[in-house]
């Protein structure tokens, strides 16, 4: 009687340490999966900020600020008669 209650007992252990190992097993395999989605979207987010990063110094030009003036705002650079130099003391 002994013996058969201690054999139920580390049945009912061996059981429930097979069930954490499969439990935790799942949830490895589900966080590295987790894992590589975020990396994945690491480097399309690190791709795309390069390309805005290209863009907005391609924006900032001074010959597309130029342009911009010139043909939004009609802004046009003086003549050498118009500048006015002004010396502070």
């Amino acid at each position: 009687m002994r013996d058969s209650m201690l054999i139920l007992v580390l049945m009912g252990v061996v059981l429930i340490s097979a069930l954490s190992v499969v439990y935790t097993k799942h949830e490895t395999r589900k966080l590295f999966s987790e894992l590589q989605q975020l990396r994945r979207t690491h480097d399309g987010l690190s791709v795309e900020y390069g390309q805005l990063q290209l863009e907005q110094s391609t924006w900032a030009t001074p010959s597309r600020v130029e342009q911009a003036a010139n043909e939004k705002l009609k802004m046009l650079i003086p003549g050498a008669g118009r500048v006015a130099i002004v010396r502070l003391k």
